[in-house]
């Protein structure tokens, strides 16, 4: 099952990139995302190689991936930093990517232990998220939503003391996100059922996936990228 999975993942990006890499100036994109998006970026940066110019808000390699994952330079955040950050980014002239891929999720779920609150709530995690929708397509950029990975209650609540999250957040939020994305026609990367389909063996700590796991992610969001931007974004 899992080499099978990972023999299709690497077909695809290998099928869909042929029709793009005789492209003579690819497109910008650009990534913010959480920490699972840190983990797999070094794979998926290869894997979009012949498809996009590829960036993303720090530059992880697989040798500083622990430095980076609790850095707010290079960590995307809830979906309220998100907003902030690319706010900020837009006041700069040159940055103007035709592709802008976001993740977040993951930081909006944390739960205080004690008292159950959630970071962010429901209501505003929708309207961040229609807020980073406006601000893209303002900017001329096309905006792709990777969802959130999966959470195995159990196991990250006894290994996380600081911060509770529920797997049941995760599929509450997944909802609103779709749910808004599919009304505004933005492709929409899922990587939740993906990732739950690899079984739940896969967690290095109480919520990062092992190495295997995050070439397989990067394979699918390439795959998913390059049939979906296949001639619908015209180089700047």
């Amino acid at each position: 099952m899992k080499m099978r999975m990972k023999r299709l993942a690497q077909l695809v990006v290998t099928l869909c990139m042929c029709h793009l890499g005789s492209s003579q100036q690819l497109p910008k994109l650009f990534l913010v995302g959480d920490s699972i998006s840190i983990y797999y970026t070094p794979f998926l940066q290869g894997d979009v190689a012949n498809l996009v110019q590829f960036s993303r808000k720090g530059s992880p390699t697989t040798e500083t991936i622990a430095q980076q994952l609790g850095d707010p330079n290079s960590q995307g955040g809830n979906s309220r930093m998100v907003l902030e950050y690319l706010k900020g980014r837009y006041t700069e002239s040159t940055f103007r990517p035709q592709v802008v891929v976001i993740n977040c999720g993951l930081h909006d779920i944390k739960r205080i232990p004690k008292t159950n609150v959630i970071a962010i709530d429901a209501a505003e995690y929708h309207d961040n998220l229609a807020a980073i929708l406006a601000l893209v397509r303002s900017k001329g950029g096309q905006l792709v939503w990777i969802n959130t990975t999966p959470v195995n209650d159990a196991r990250h609540n006894s290994l996380s003391k600081e911060f509770f999250r529920y797997n049941a957040d995760v599929m509450r939020y997944n909802d609103i996100a779709a749910e808004l994305f599919k009304q505004s026609k933005v492709p929409i990367v899922d990587l939740y059922n993906f990732t739950a389909q690899l079984g739940d063996n896969h967690y290095v700590d109480h919520v990062h996936f092992d190495e295997q796991t995050r070439g397989l992610q990067a394979a699918f969001i390439a795959g998913f990228l390059s049939s979906t931007l296949a001639g619908s974004v015209p180089p700047r």
